[in-house]
């Protein structure tokens, strides 16, 4: 008899969250970047022990990089080497995806915030996204227009 296999090639699990972003900045065109990672890294992120709150990401000499995500090492990784939580990430995006990043970056004033992190077919995944800063008055109407569809839903529902 053959062997069961699951089906975790088309799946894709959340690995963290920056919700921060959707309130801080107004986002726009997301992309789905690698990241080259250590091997600590890896077992550190399967243990969930990531935070891309405060990270960002910087376009140096044509090639993105992860600054500010704080992967904490596991009590269990190799005693031989000294692991660096908040070290910079190197990001792995296609020639035509990095050109238009450059060109939105440099020219119309964008900014490249992380907004979620994700394993995808067994690889560590980032997802970026293009963004403006939101004003606090942005803020505020963007909150109440939140508060008004939940009301909206409760009246839907208890109608």
């Amino acid at each position: 008899m053959a062997k069961d296999k699951k089906k975790s090639g088309g799946e894709s699990s959340t690995i963290a969250l920056n919700k921060k972003s959707r309130h801080d900045y107004q986002l726009e065109e997301r992309f789905e970047a690698g990241l080259v990672l250590e091997g600590w890294e890896v077992k550190s992120l399967r243990a969930g022990r990531v935070q891309i709150r405060d990270s960002y990401v910087l376009l140096k000499s044509g090639e993105a990089y992860l600054f500010g995500a704080l992967i904490t090492p596991l009590q269990t990784a190799s005693t031989h080497i000294k692991p660096d939580p908040q070290r910079t990430r190197k990001l792995l995006l296609n020639r035509q995806e990095l050109a238009k990043l450059i060109g939105a970056v440099e020219r119309k004033g964008y900014t490249l915030v992380p907004t979620a992190m994700y394993w995808k077919k067994g690889r560590a995944k980032l997802e970026i996204a293009l963004a403006k800063g939101k004003q606090l008055h942005d803020k505020r109407a963007s909150e109440k227009d939140r508060d008004w569809q939940r009301q909206k839903q409760r009246i839907m529902k208890s109608a």
